[in-house]
């Protein structure tokens, strides 16, 4: 037995650092810094073209439409090589639901993260005018409504995610992102006003460490961590089990 714990744990180290997975996490970080450009450029741009006021609809729907786009676009460059995550929170839920090991997650969750902190940098250096924006809570809600808004937003895009990624619906490779990319948006128009829908840990902490302030960050940690895992387990386990057999009662319209 003390012959195989140092073996098991070489062999699983040694997967986290082939030049498979390093292919992955450069893929990881080109998705989410494309990603987190758009989506925290975009908040500048509304100020820009808005001289300052973002607090109109066009404040909300400039930066929903460039999630929308943005997150189609990154998880579709990265899919195939990846998995397109560009999100701790579905990593998060990939690892729960046993996709990935857990060591991988917490390598892709360092690419995710230097990502968004060089993507904020980028615009900082460039936007010599504007500050980095972080993400807010609004004045009427508490931090503990915040974090559940925030949880069931990242729950509908993993759950989202994972029914894209299923082979067993024989969608083309292109339809799955831009599905994703749509609920982004969505989300984004629903909760943008309240609580930013940022959804993704690690944009929300590159826009923090950029602009020097984390209030309220584990906001924006517990609630989309804990929605991507519940997503990840409903999917796999009640929704769409693995083992699944619904015979002819539910017809041709689910075709697994």
């Amino acid at each position: 037995m003390r012959r195989m714990i140092p073996t098991s744990f070489s062999s699983k180290f040694q997967g986290v650092i082939s030049m498979n997975a390093l292919r992955c996490y450069v893929s990881e970080f080109i998705s989410t810094f494309f990603f987190v450009l758009a989506a925290v450029g975009s908040v500048m741009a509304s100020r820009k073209l808005m001289a300052g006021d973002v607090s109109g609809p066009f404040g909300v729907l400039i930066p929903a439409i460039a999630n929308a786009f943005a997150l189609s676009s990154s998880v579709y460059i990265s899919w195939n090589v990846s998995g397109g995550h560009v999100n701790p929170a579905v990593t998060f839920g990939m690892a729960v639901a046993g996709r990935i090991s857990v060591p991988t997650a917490l390598f892709y969750w360092t690419s995710q993260m230097i990502a968004s902190v060089m993507a904020c940098l980028v615009l900082k250096v460039t936007v010599v005018e504007q500050h980095v924006p972080i993400y807010k809570i609004a004045g009427e809600m508490t931090g503990f409504g915040a974090s559940i808004l925030e949880g069931v937003l990242a729950f509908v895009l993993v759950y989202t995610v994972f029914t894209a990624n299923d082979p067993r619906r024989g969608l083309p490779l292109a339809v799955g992102p831009i599905f994703i990319g749509f609920v982004a948006g969505a989300n984004v128009l629903a909760a943008g006003p309240f609580s930013g829908g940022s959804m993704n840990p690690a944009c929300a902490f590159g826009s923090a460490m950029i602009y020097g302030s984390f209030k309220n960050q584990a906001v924006y940690w517990v609630g989309p961590l804990l929605g991507g895992a519940t997503a990840a387990l409903v999917y796999d386990n009640v929704v769409v089990p693995a083992e699944d057999d619904r015979g002819s009662s539910t017809g041709d319209a689910i075709d697994v």
